[in-house]
């Protein structure tokens, strides 16, 4: 198959992934039309927050269990053209994410998903780049850092109950991972630990939001390695002889920083299995604690093998609840 060809059938596949997501009777027409979404969440007993931060205003989706919180929080973050709607409700695609959500509940933890803005973001040209989480590291002001800070040291402690754990947890898919460690490393004095899931290293990862690179219109654009300057979709897009990232990483410089463990599947045809050493490498350079690895083994690589899987589920719970 021509790198055109293999390009072309990523494409395609995402742009399947973007359909099949919604709750079935959709048509790809109504992809933004969130309504039927936004019933299923609030049905399931799920409540909106809405707060501004950076100038907009932004959409969270909390829901807890009946009493305390005995094993804390967890903030979770979509992926790329998604929405925090697809942690409670839509179609096959989506259900790990859902049962996630649910799991989590029901294991004593609160949970707070958190939307993205939509062609907010943009890139270093200043071109719009769809429905993405801000975590690239570029020459303006970030947009989702001052958001998750209200989420963290505002709305959650709001919302918990007395004689709850304080502990505060950070998940995400894709892009939302990425957004996962660079907020994680930002707010390393307020974080307990946190687990990407097909993930790489924000840090070393440039988004052209140049529409003519990519089909989709919900997240525009490509993601780059700085370094390699290859697309993250690439074979070894991120083997780099460059030990530590270009790029200042950001911290509280707590006294002990937080544990990570990284989800992701051999075969992610989407961030390639290099881009997600690269993070666990980086992370480890800059002192946080590499709790290990939670990796399936998939040969085939596909872009399928990139979502968030129900075999992540218990394994990130328990992992928290370690911490």
């Amino acid at each position: 198959m021509t790198k055109a060809a293999h390009k072309t059938k990523i494409l395609l596949l995402l742009l399947f992934i973007s359909i099949f997501s919604l709750p079935a009777g959709h048509a790809a027409s109504q992809a933004f039309d969130r309504t039927s979404l936004q019933d299923q969440c609030f049905s399931g007993g799920w409540s909106p927050i809405s707060i501004k931060a950076a100038g907009h205003h932004r959409a969270i989706l909390w829901k807890a269990p009946p009493t305390q919180w005995r094993n804390g929080t967890i903030v979770i973050m979509h992926g790329g053209g998604g929405s925090h709607h697809h942690f409670c409700a839509g179609g096959k695609l989506v259900q790990p994410q859902v049962s996630f959500a649910r799991m989590a509940i029901s294991q004593g933890f609160a949970v707070f998903l958190l939307d993205s803005t939509n062609d907010v973001v943009t890139d270093s040209a200043g071109r719009k780049c769809g429905k993405r989480f801000d975590f690239s590291v570029l020459d303006r002001p970030n947009l989702d850092l001052p958001f998750i800070e209200k989420v963290l040291s505002e709305v959650i402690p709001l919302h918990r109950p007395e004689h709850s754990s304080k502990k505060i947890f950070l998940t995400g898919l894709s892009t939302g991972g990425y957004m996962t460690i660079r907020a994680a490393t930002h707010f390393d004095d307020k974080i307990t630990a946190f687990a990407p899931v097909s993930a790489g290293d924000p840090y070393s990862t440039e988004t052209n939001c140049d529409v003519r690179l990519s089909r989709r219109k919900s997240a525009k654009g490509v993601l780059l390695d700085i370094d390699t300057g290859k697309q993250i979709i690439e074979k070894g897009a991120c083997l780099s002889l460059r030990s530590i990232s270009k790029q200042t990483w950001e911290s509280a410089s707590p006294a002990r920083k937080p544990a990570f463990m990284q989800f992701h599947n051999r075969g992610d045809g989407i961030v390639d299995l290099s881009c997600m050493r690269k993070a666990q490498r980086q992370l480890q350079i800059h002192g946080y604690i590499n709790a290990g690895e939670f990796l399936l083994r998939d040969r085939r690589r596909a872009a399928l093998n990139h979502l968030w899987l129900l075999r992540y589920n218990q394994p990130i719970l328990d992992f928290f609840k370690n911490q």
